[in-house]
């Protein structure tokens, strides 16, 4: 490798707020020198970023769980890297790490940034870097935490998850099933329902890009649905809040098809069904769940070993490719998790 004074960092920052869809003019593409870490602190190059919808929320000047991006700020992202130098005991050169490295090809961390970070080392004994940014990173920890402390399913429930085939929506079905539950997907599109059945082992799947998702709840739910894992919002919430059983859960995680709107949010138009049925609506934020992340990448990885856990990842390669890879989250064109690879590891 080249001396670390002769390397060039590619950037990619938040030009301005986007208004809808987010386009190429949203970003400006940035080049600097990259800096020798401090006393305490680590220079990682970045191998692959995790592209999540989430991201489009962080575009937006509005208060949130997390501080909005700043305009002119390296647009956030979590990824996997290597460490290339470091000044810190914690990290030596060559580890693997995850944390929130940026949409960038280096990231330099002065040592009161690392926990801030979330800088952490990861064992490719226990999953691929592309499982690590999928089933063992965010995704993942959503999936377990939202399901299983959200959600608590119990063997024999009905579980419905929308945006199966996606990211977080894949590893809930397939932990639900592993807990002994039926469940049932919510996806977009003929290939992404079958390889939710026939490689995921979802007990249906519902094609809401093939029409009514109300008859299709029916049909999979007869007696009703006890936990509902949204990804989604929308007019599919409505749905699925119509066809709740007594007591059902309902997990939002997120509303993908309202974030890059113009107009108001749309609530739900249902909830009265949370009334009549006694049920619980609730929101998690991943985060908060940090303390306890080991736990789940332990159990996760386990599952992947033995063959019960499967992890698809849809890879898009290159760094000046991040404003059109950005852009598929919200059309439905990524088939699993959306990984930006930046470098070969």
């Amino acid at each position: 490798m080249p001396a670390i004074t002769a390397l060039t960092n590619q950037q990619i920052r938040l030009a301005r707020r986007p208004n809808g869809m987010p386009v190429r003019d949203d970003w400006s593409f940035t080049t600097e020198e990259v800096g020798e870490p401090g006393p305490g602190g680590v220079l990682v190059k970045t191998l692959s970023l995790s592209l999540d919808p989430a991201m489009r929320g962080w575009m937006n000047d509005a208060k949130s769980y997390i501080p909005p991006v700043g305009i002119g700020e390296v647009m956030r992202a979590g990824g996997i890297g290597r460490v290339i130098a470091s000044s810190n005991a914690s990290f030596a050169e060559g580890d693997l790490v995850t944390g929130a490295l940026g949409v960038q090809q280096y990231a330099l961390f002065a040592e009161d940034q690392l926990r801030k970070a979330g800088l952490a080392k990861i064992d490719l004994r226990l999953g691929t870097i592309g499982q690590w940014l999928n089933a063992l990173g965010m995704p993942g920890m959503t999936a377990y935490f939202g399901l299983l402390d959200v959600g608590q399913p119990r063997p024999g429930d009905t579980v419905v998850v929308s945006g199966a085939a996606g990211a977080v929506g894949q590893t809930v079905g397939q932990l639900a099933r592993i807990k002994g539950c039926r469940v049932v997907g919510i996806a977009g599109g003929r290939a992404k329902c079958d390889f939710v059945v026939n490689t995921l082992g979802f007990d249906g799947c519902i094609d809401y890009k093939a029409g009514n998702v109300k008859a299709g709840l029916k049909e999979h739910c007869p007696k009703g649905v006890d936990v509902y894992f949204d990804n989604v919002g929308g007019d599919i919430l409505d749905d699925v809040l119509a066809r709740l059983g007594r007591g059902a859960r309902i997990v939002i995680c997120g509303a993908i098809s309202q974030y890059n709107n113009t107009t108001p949010v749309q609530g739900p138009k249902n909830y009265l069904s949370l009334l009549v049925n006694r049920a619980s609506m609730k929101g998690m934020v991943v985060f908060d769940y940090a303390d306890r992340y080991p736990q789940a990448i332990a159990e996760l990885s386990g599952y992947l070993k033995d063959g019960r856990l499967k992890s698809r990842e849809d890879v898009v390669e290159g760094i000046a490719n991040f404003p059109d890879a950005l852009v598929k989250l919200f059309t439905g064109e990524n088939f699993g998790k959306l990984v930006l690879q930046v470098a070969q590891a």
